[in-house]
């Protein structure tokens, strides 16, 4: 089993935090820090070790933000030269990865009332790991600083800044604090997403990718535009990008977005769905068979996704589609899909035994139903 993220935040990492920001400020009380950052920290889960080590940074950093935000610039490690078609990295002599969550928090909560001396920081931190949730807050209360300076962030020579750019602005980032603002009316960051769309880091238009994808969520329609005009003349990245983008309204088979895909059409054929062992165990693993029999006398392009029916405490139960297969079926032909399904718990899953329900898709069309048992 993986090691948990709040494992990474550890008393090894206080150490090297006392290390770096000592020699970035002889004055800075290293021994309180330490004693304060560790006691506690091992019971403590993920985003409370974050803010548990940021309580101890504002017990011992300078009180004038703009003093302590020159401590922190000066802890962090150099950013080495970039290999190939890797990005910049940091060095290790200095401060970078876990510990900049909680760098980032103290700006957070230090910064408000300097907020363009704090976007300075994020700058910097951002390229020793990332600032995506620190910038949130700077978004919310100062829009105008934070949006102009976004703008300029596209045209940052670094790709972990020009990352943040899009990142720190998704509507919906995981683990961030939801941009309600964003999510009712987007459009502050479309202007963003067009200059970096067609970026020359993967890692970028990536982001750009989960972004339009946030978007989708609440406003298709807008989504839907987007395909269809950025579609034009689109380099094979930028498809590549926007067919990540689409994801989001394939599964749910949105006809527009399908159509721009060339996936509109109906499926002209029969389907045979079959799940294999009718009852098993949480924890086990379901076999999703699908038998694909064309009745058309042309090729067929299709999407097939499938839907898992969960379970609730409630016993009602709760629709989750997942990425099957994209394929051209000719015609006539008959094919034969198969997919393990693992109904192993995870953090975001609960299992609850009862029954259960698996449809197929295609075209967005849900098109064959079965069931299964789940036990404890």
């Amino acid at each position: 089993m993986a090691e948990p993220f709040k494992n990474l935040i550890n008393a090894e990492t206080v150490g090297a935090a006392r290390k770096h920001l000592t020699r970035a400020w002889p004055s800075f009380d290293g021994k309180r820090f330490e004693k304060l950052a560790v006691t506690g920290l091992e019971a403590l889960e993920l985003k409370a070790r974050v803010q548990h080590l940021s309580d101890a940074l504002e017990a011992t950093l300078p009180t004038p933000f703009a003093e302590a935000a020159t401590v922190i610039e000066a802890s962090l490690a150099s950013m080495q030269a970039a290999v190939g078609d890797e990005s910049p990295r940091p060095g290790d002599d200095g401060l970078a990865g876990w510990i900049v969550w909680s760098l980032g928090e103290f700006v957070v909560r230090r910064g408000q009332h300097e907020p363009q001396r704090a976007l300075a920081t994020l700058h910097a931190l951002t390229q020793r790991s990332t600032a995506e949730f620190a910038i949130r807050p700077f978004i919310e209360r100062h829009p105008d600083l934070s949006f102009a300076t976004l703008a300029a962030w596209t045209r940052d020579p670094s790709p972990h800044v020009r990352r943040l750019a899009s990142e720190g602005s998704r509507p919906r980032l995981p683990w961030g604090m939801q941009l309600k603002g964003l999510i009712s009316d987007p459009s502050p960051t479309l202007p963003l997403l067009l200059a970096l769309q067609d970026d020359a880091s993967a890692y970028v238009r990536r982001s750009v990718a989960n972004h339009l994808n946030d978007i989708a969520k609440d406003h298709p329609a807008l989504l839907a535009d987007w395909i269809e005009r950025q579609l034009v003349d689109a380099s094979p990245e930028r498809r590549s990008l926007l067919k990540h983008a689409s994801r989001t309204l394939i599964k749910k088979g949105d006809l527009r977005v399908l159509k721009a895909w060339g996936l509109g059409q109906r499926y002209k054929g029969n389907i045979e769905l079959k799940l294999a062992p009718h009852q098993l165990a949480v924890g086990g693993t379901l076999t999703i068979t699908a038998t694909l029999q064309s009745t058309s006398t042309r090729l067929q392009k299709l999407a097939i996704d499938y839907t898992v029916h969960h379970m609730k405490a409630s016993g009602v139960t709760s629709p989750k589609v997942f990425k099957g297969w994209v394929l051209e079926l000719a015609p006539h032909e008959t094919r034969v899909l198969s997919k393990n399904h693992s109904l192993r718990p995870i953090t975001t899953r609960k299992y609850h035994p009862g029954r259960h329900a698996v449809d197929i898709r295609v075209n967005g069309a849900p098109l064959a139903e079965r069931d299964f048992m789940l036990r404890t």
